[in-house]
C-alpha cells in the first residue's frame, strides 16, 4: 500500500470506530466495503497524506456527525435543529464528487482569512484559487483533525449556504467542538474561513 492508502485506511478506522456505519444504518463491514474503491485508487495515486476522506450526505446524515467528535473526551454538540443542519447545502461549484466517499486535498483551517467577513472571504478564497470547504468536509476535519481546533482556530464552510444566506461554522465552545453559523457579513476574531486546492472522487483517478 502507498502512503496515500495507508492515511485513508486509518482514516476510515477512525471513522468506523467512532460509529459512522451506525449513522449510515449498516454493518461494519459493509460501510468499509464502500469506501475499498477509493482506498485502491490511492495505492496508485501520486498524492501523500494532505488529505481527509469524506463521506457524503448520502452516507452519513451531517446533523449526525458532530457529536461524534471529541476533544480531550469532551464530545462536540450543536445547538442547531436538525432541520437547519440540513438546510446547509454545497453552493453551485463545490458539490461532492460521486459516490460514498471522495477526498480533499490539501484542506486547512483558513488562518489567512481569519477575521473576515464570509462574503469577503469567500472572495479571497476565489482569487488565490482556493476552494472553500463544505458542512461534511469541516466535519471531516474537525473528526480526522481536532487538535486543528486547538492549534490553529475555528472556521466558516463556506461552501455550504442555508436558504436564508449563513454559513456553517465549528469552533470551541465549552472546551469541546461545536457546529453552529453565522451570518455572511459577519466578522469573528476566532474564525478563518476553511478551504482546500481541490476535491477528488473515484471518477478522476481513471
Amino acid at each position: 500500500m502507498s502512503r496515500a492508502s495507508d492515511e485513508a485506511q486509518r482514516q476510515l478506522d477512525r471513522i468506523v470506530a467512532l460509529g459512522y456505519p451506525d449513522v449510515a444504518d449498516m454493518s461494519d463491514s459493509a460501510f468499509r466495503a464502500l469506501a475499498k474503491p477509493i482506498i485502491h485508487a490511492l495505492e496508485d495515486s501520486e498524492l501523500t497524506i494532505g488529505f481527509v476522506l469524506v463521506p457524503t450526505r448520502e452516507l452519513v446524515s451531517p446533523e449526525s456527525l458532530i457529536a461524534r467528535t471529541s476533544i480531550n473526551r469532551m464530545a462536540g454538540f450543536t445547538t442547531l435543529p436538525p432541520r437547519d443542519i440540513i438546510s446547509f447545502t454545497p453552493q453551485h461549484g463545490f458539490e461532492p464528487p460521486e459516490g460514498p466517499f471522495y477526498i480533499v486535498i490539501d484542506p486547512h483551517t483558513g488562518t489567512a482569512y481569519v477575521n473576515r467577513e464570509p462574503d469577503v472571504a469567500r472572495k479571497l478564497i476565489d482569487s488565490d484559487d482556493r476552494l472553500p470547504l463544505t458542512l461534511e468536509e469541516g466535519l471531516s476535519i474537525a473528526t480526522q483533525h481536532p487538535n486543528w481546533l486547538l492549534e490553529k482556530n475555528g472556521f466558516n464552510l463556506l461552501g455550504s449556504r442555508s436558504p436564508d444566506g449563513r454559513v456553517p461554522s465549528i469552533w470551541m465552545s465549552q472546551n469541546a467542538p461545536r457546529l453552529a453559523s453565522v451570518w455572511p457579513n459577519s466578522r469573528h476574531t476566532w474564525l478563518g474561513n476553511a478551504y482546500c486546492m481541490g476535491r477528488q472522487g473515484i471518477s478522476l483517478f481513471h
